[in-house]
Order: C-alpha cells, then sequence, then structure tokens
C-alpha cells in the first residue's frame, strides 16, 4: 500500500511543481496558489503512506523509495504533458541514481 500511495503522491506533487510551466502566461502568484492546492492532495497521500509504511520500512527506506518514485514519475510526465524528449544520458542518469537507492535497500 505505502509505494502506491506515494506513486500516486508523486503524480500529484509532480503536477503542482511542473504543470504551471504549460501556462506561463499566467501570473506567478496564480500558479503558486493552484500548486499549492494540488500539493493539499499529495499530503493526503504521503503523509499517510508515510504513516503506514513505517515499520515495514524504515524512514530512510520510505525516502528513498519516494525519491525513485519521483524520476519515474518526472520521466513519463515530462515525455507525455510537457511534450519534451528525453535524452539516453538523461535516463542513464536517472537510472544511477536509482540504482544507488536501491542500495539502500541492502541488508547491512
Amino acid at each position: 500500500m505505502p509505494p502506491l500511495l506515494l506513486c500516486l503522491s508523486n503524480v500529484f506533487m509532480t503536477f503542482a511543481w511542473y504543470g504551471h510551466l504549460k501556462f506561463r502566461s499566467s501570473p506567478l502568484f496564480v500558479a503558486i496558489i493552484v500548486s499549492w492546492g494540488i500539493a493539499f492532495f499529495e499530503y493526503c497521500l504521503a503523509v499517510p503512506a508515510n504513516r503506514i509504511g513505517y515499520g515495514a520500512y524504515s524512514a530512510a527506506q520510505l525516502k528513498t523509495m519516494q525519491e525513485a518514485i519521483t524520476f519515474t514519475v518526472f520521466v513519463l510526465f515530462s515525455f507525455f504533458y510537457l511534450h519534451e524528449g528525453v535524452s539516453l544520458s538523461q535516463l542513464a542518469g536517472f537510472g544511477l541514481i536509482v540504482a544507488g537507492a536501491a542500495l539502500v535497500f541492502l541488508k547491512p
């Protein structure tokens, strides 16, 4: 359940942070207010994800999971919503970060 909630929360947060880029003619204060409104729903999912997940996962594992999910959601968002290409070097860089994050899940 926590990974699913984190995925959904990241969709909201990605739209809050980057969705306004398609509407650059809108005043900045409108973008901020709308982003805050979207971020509220992100918190409604992220806080329960962390609350439910803590114990089954450590705090470091939850944070690492969230960051890896963030990269995945961002690549999809960038490609499908912003219509930006994703270069091989960007994918490789994100992949290395995710691979590094996987180390957090290894037992000591």
